[in-house]
């Protein structure tokens, strides 16, 4: 039996209207709920933030910060297991031309529509993807950087923003490596930094391409375009054909590369695609290597590649999304070889357990960053440039950008890169922990010992290893554990057949936890056994 099985929540017992909940802070403030002005229409200046709001703002904000604090604190699983047929229509009814001019009403509706039912990725037992649980001084930047609400593009938007940005670029090329010529900007997560990276990767080759030609003419850069070629393992992110798409090079021009039995990449099949690329006239632009898989957590071997590209003048790109938190790790020598990219992705918002969006893309030459310069008169015109005046939408491809940078600056400045590393280190030792734990149950298979905090694995439903039944138990073990809402597992698939996913970035997850669900997906597995005809219990 589940430990976290409860009874569905009475929706009537729980809500409480606007009214309600106005009257219940009224009497607590001593105010008379019919005088106060938040119960009738304000004039539109009113919700405006500045010096004659600030404390209307400080009022509303900390009643939705105690509105989140008491939810977080009794929220006891991760999901409450709505349908999207159970929730739409209460979104659907909320008409959006009638305000409600309340703030306490509005977060009632709040409740209703969101807050109940949201998935809690601090819950220890939600286990499905890269959504770590998040610090409290990076919150505390949050709320500071919403209200300030400066933009990052140009300095005179954002002043001691800009320096901060660049302060923790610097920071993050240091523990890199990078070298003193690297540079940097912010992104909103992944695979904006693996599209800047390609797109980098891309104008350079072009550039040696016809230099090296003597032809620079929009002619014949057309005629290098479709013989580039990007190489990256067949377990890499699916932004990277993404990415060429959208810079116009084609599906075709990402070449796939198997991987060995740890899914990393295999070096000599490498090897041997880019020979191949060179006896067929074709441009090895860049290599991706990736240190931490999504789907297993599986490092690249760094050094190899980075030998590779250097002998093949390729574009070294390491999409460190997930596992730059080891930057900052004990286990800081599974990046070797890091340091001789040319571009790294890093994902704070993952590893560094930073809200979303905290992400940036590292280059090894800030000259590179020339491909994704560009001057408007009315923001960043080429006088400010000659001025040295620090213009971060130089460096982009996004103009507004939220001053994201903050959050990670509180969290150095509170807590301190150790205690991250800490925290990232501790996820991965539970791994190791319950990949022995997987490995002995004979309930289950997994995949891979990882490297990181992910463990692929699957339930195994019959002596005989029916791969057609095992597809069809780990899809409805997984969507029965979600519509429970007790736990929330991953999926994937591995060489065509269907398996589940732990992806652990929650240090209050034990391996108490971990055997809880595994046992959970057993019970939903054998539910689903015994409702089958006679020939498929074979099962145990």
């Amino acid at each position: 039996m589940s430990l976290l099985a409860h009874p569905a929540e009475d929706p009537s017992t729980t809500r409480t209207t606007g009214a309600t909940h106005h009257a219940r802070v009224s009497a607590a403030t001593g105010e008379d709920p019919a005088e106060s002005p938040a119960s009738e229409p304000a004039d539109s200046r009113t919700y405006l933030l500045n010096n004659g709001t600030a404390e209307r703002y400080r009022g509303a904000v900390t009643e939705s910060v105690e509105r989140v604090t008491a939810k977080i604190a009794a929220t006891d699983r991760p999901f409450t297991g709505i349908s999207v047929d159970g929730l739409t229509p209460a979104v659907a009814a909320i008409d959006l031309e009638a305000p409600l001019h309340d703030p306490a009403a509005a977060l009632d509706e709040l409740e209703d529509v969101y807050l109940r039912d949201a998935v809690y990725f601090h819950h220890p037992r939600y286990l499905a993807h890269l959504n770590c649980p998040v610090v409290i001084p990076a919150l505390v930047g949050e709320a500071v950087l919403s209200a300030v609400n400066s933009s990052l593009d140009t300095w005179d938007q954002s002043a001691g923003g800009t320096l901060i940005e660049r302060r923790l670029i610097d920071w993050t090329a240091r523990r890199i490596g990078l070298g003193e010529r690297a540079d940097g900007i912010f992104t909103s997560g992944g695979s904006q930094s693996n599209l800047q990276a390609m797109l980098l990767a891309r104008d350079e080759a072009c550039r040696r391409e016809l230099t090296r030609e003597g032809a620079r003419t929009a002619a014949r850069r057309a005629d290098v375009l479709p013989r580039l070629r990007i190489l990256t393992s067949e377990c890499s992110h699916f932004s990277i054909q993404k990415s060429a798409t959208l810079l116009g090079m084609g599906p075709e021009s990402v070449i796939s590369v198997r991987c060995d039995e740890n899914r990393r990449i295999r070096t000599t099949d490498l090897a041997a695609e880019l020979a191949r690329c060179h006896r067929d006239g074709l441009i090895p632009m860049a290599v991706v290597a990736t240190a931490g898989t999504t789907d297993f957590g599986s490092i690249d071997p760094l050094p190899e590649i980075a030998d590779l590209c250097a002998r093949h003048d390729a574009w070294m790109h390491v999409d460190a999304a997930y596992g730059c938190g080891l930057l900052v790790s004990r286990r800081r020598e599974l990046l070797t070889g890091i340091e001789r990219a040319d571009s790294v992705t890093v994902d704070y918002h993952k590893s560094f357990f930073q809200p979303v969006s905290s992400s940036a893309i590292l280059v090894r030459d800030h000259a590179t960053l020339r491909h994704v310069t560009y001057h408007a008169d009315y923001l960043n015109p080429r006088r400010m440039a000659e001025k040295r005046i620090p213009n971060q939408v130089d460096k982009s491809i996004q103009t507004t950008r939220r001053f994201d940078a903050l959050k990670l600056w509180l969290t150095l400045r509170t807590m301190g890169a150790k205690a991250v590393g800490e925290l990232f280190d501790e996820v991965i030792d539970r791994a190791a922990d319950a990949w022995k734990l997987l490995h002995d149950d004979p309930r289950f298979e997994v995949v891979v010992e990882p490297q990181l905090s992910t463990l692929v694995f699957r339930y195994v439903p019959s002596a005989d290893r029916d791969p057609q039944l095992s597809d069809r138990v780990n899809l409805h073990a997984r969507e029965a554990l979600f519509a429970s809402g007790d736990a929330i597992v991953a999926g994937t698939v591995v060489d065509g057949r269907h398996y589940l996913k732990f992806t652990l970035l929650n240090p209050e997850t034990t391996l108490e936890d971990i055997a809880t669900v595994l046992d959970l997906i057993a019970e939903h597995a054998g539910s689903y056994l015994a409702e089958q005809p006679e020939p498929a219990l074979s099962a145990r």
